[in-house]
């Protein structure tokens, strides 16, 4: 899907979200549907950080502009690809499965289901410390947590999960919080997000 042509537009959208949210908080955009071609126009609106769905597309974007962003993933994450994301990757998102993590070698963040969706990854929260625990005897490098509430019209409808992911962040002493996407970012500002994945508020769709 094209990207506006018109820089300006990305780079005021990329100011207006970094605002909003604050200093302490990285806006990551999200490229699942922005082609290789575009990523030039995030780099020329001065995003820096980037996060990509899927390995292959991750691999063509990172392949021609390596240094133009820091690169995140925050797409499902399978354990076969773990060893690929952390040669491409600077932290992971999607942190669901201990299988994954024996390949992972780059900072993670642990996905938690808790919305009890069937239809999405994650950890439940009441096998969460269990997880935390095994990720530590692999030595793995777990910085936080990430959640994706249900989908819902209402912003405010997501500020119970991301006050429970804060809650239980803060129980494990835990950091960083990734929550919060174009719908309802600013609410996840408002509960200690200290990422927020963006997509169609940041290219004007």
């Amino acid at each position: 899907m094209p990207l506006s042509p018109d820089v300006s537009d990305i780079r005021a959208n990329y100011a207006r979200i970094r605002e909003e949210v604050g200093p302490n908080v990285t806006v990551v955009a999200a490229t699942k549907y922005v082609s290789v071609d575009d990523m030039a126009v995030l780099a020329e609106a001065g995003v820096d950080v980037v996060g990509e769905n899927r390995l292959q597309d991750l691999g063509a974007k990172r392949g021609r502009y390596a240094d133009a962003f820091r690169w995140h993933f925050i797409g499902h994450l399978q354990s076969r690809k773990a060893r690929d994301v952390s040669e491409l990757c600077e932290l992971c998102h999607s942190l669901s499965s201990l299988s994954a993590a024996r390949r992972l070698t780059i900072p993670a963040l642990v996905e938690v289901n808790l919305s009890g969706e069937e239809t999405k990854s994650g950890i439940a929260p009441d096998a969460l410390p269990a997880f935390l625990a095994e990720a530590e005897e692999l030595e793995l490098d777990v910085h936080g947590l990430m959640t994706m509430p249900p989908l819902a019209g209402d912003p405010e409808a997501s500020r119970p999960y991301f006050r429970k992911l804060r809650e239980l962040a803060a129980a494990h002493g835990l950091p960083e919080l990734s929550m919060g996407t174009s719908q309802d970012y600013r609410v996840a500002a408002e509960e200690g997000a200290t990422l927020v994945r963006v997509g169609s508020v940041l290219y004007g769709r």
